[in-house]
């Protein structure tokens, strides 16, 4: 059994958990997701929901969030530590795959009570090391490290398929952008989000709560996620729903996809993204081929991930893209450039499947 080893508090690292889950049992190969927080007691997970709250209104808060962020193992109490233990080995867990440096105290501590090894996989989805991995303190030995994207190699190491399907052409795509704040729905998008529209832009716009979508507009169509779903209350991707004009925010529909987010859905079929630099955004701007215009990051490593992305040639910032008149060629441009780029990482999923010895052999 492998476990994948996420963290609710960012849907950048939960959904390309997911995803890699996703990938491992189309391989038929037994796999398990475990979401930190559902280990916490209920008065901490309260304080995350709150937090998450708070760093919507105010990306401030967000930013200075990201610098101080502890960890939140120590309120996990006893009973609860040893009711997972006990379902590890129940489960013969033999590998852990890592998306938030949170877990790896837990991960020590497991084989230390019980006596087992594990493979220790972690996976970085931003370009540098992320705050939980900073905080993290020494790895635990023989861990083989994967980077979904290296600022340090200008590279793309390795990489979680979102789809098998191929990206759309850009001459099929709608001539739409769509806007987002990331799983939290933080930054300035909303505000960039009207200047585009100012400037003539159709745009999909991915709101965090229905009451924000404003007065209905012809040139943008509004999207949400469930505000009562969060990551630690199922294995999921996260439910996605049109807001229609004039319609009651109580009557938006929700549905989720199967084999992969529904926003990617809008990203496959846009000709940019709109968003600051999380990794999974990264990830989604590979997988369909569709160019990054990149806002404020919320943190020094998307900072990291936004520089990667411009080095590429697979992104540009707003206010350049803004400075170019919006140049849709630059975008094309950009596509074209991730369309040749694809081909290049490793399949994370497929090497976890096999029979490599070492995933970090090469």
């Amino acid at each position: 059994m492998i476990a994948v080893l996420t963290s609710g508090v960012a849907l950048g690292v939960h959904v390309p958990g997911l995803l890699l889950a996703s990938r491992l049992r189309e391989r038929d190969v037994p796999v398990t997701v475990e979401v930190l927080e559902r280990l916490l007691p209920p008065d901490r997970l309260a304080a995350v929901t709150a937090s998450r709250d708070v760093f919507h209104r105010d990306f401030r808060a967000a930013r200075v969030g990201q610098r101080i962020a502890s960890d939140p193992v120590p309120a996990i109490s006893a009973d609860v530590q040893d009711a997972w233990v006990r379902r590890w080995e129940e489960s013969a867990v033999h590998t852990v795959v890592v998306f938030s440096g949170f877990w790896l105290s837990l991960v020590r501590r497991f084989m230390e009570r019980t006596g087992r090894a594990l493979r220790v996989v972690v996976c970085h989805v931003d370009s540098v090391a992320s705050p939980s991995f900073r905080r993290a303190g020494p790895p635990l030995p023989g861990t083989e490290e994967v980077w979904l994207a290296s600022r340090a190699n200008t590279a793309l190491p390795w990489t979680i398929p979102v789809t098998q399907e191929r990206p759309l052409p850009w001459d099929r795509r709608d001539p739409r952008l769509l806007v987002h704040g990331g799983g939290w729905g933080m930054g300035t998008y909303r505000d960039r989000a009207a200047g585009l529209v100012d400037a003539g832009h159709d745009i999909d716009l991915v709101v965090h709560a229905a009451e924000e979508t404003g007065p209905a507009h012809g040139r943008t169509r509004h999207f949400a996620l469930n505000p009562a779903w969060h990551p630690w209350l199922d294995d999921g991707y996260p439910p996605l729903g049109r807001l229609l004009p004039g319609r009651s925010p109580t009557d938006v529909t929700y549905a989720r996809g199967s084999a992969h987010h529904s926003s990617f859905d809008l990203a496959r079929a846009a000709r940019a993204m709109v968003s600051k630099p999380g990794g999974g955004t990264l990830l989604d701007s590979l997988w369909s081929a569709t160019p990054l215009v990149l806002l404020e990051p919320s943190g020094e490593h998307e900072g990291h991930n936004a520089q990667l992305w411009c080095d590429l040639g697979f992104g540009v910032r707003y206010e350049d893209w803004r400075s170019d008149r919006f140049s849709p060629r630059l975008l094309e441009k950009m596509h074209r450039a991730l369309l040749s780029a694809a081909e290049g990482p490793r399949d994370l999923a497929a090497a976890l499947s096999g029979s490599e010895v070492s995933l970090c052999s090469e």
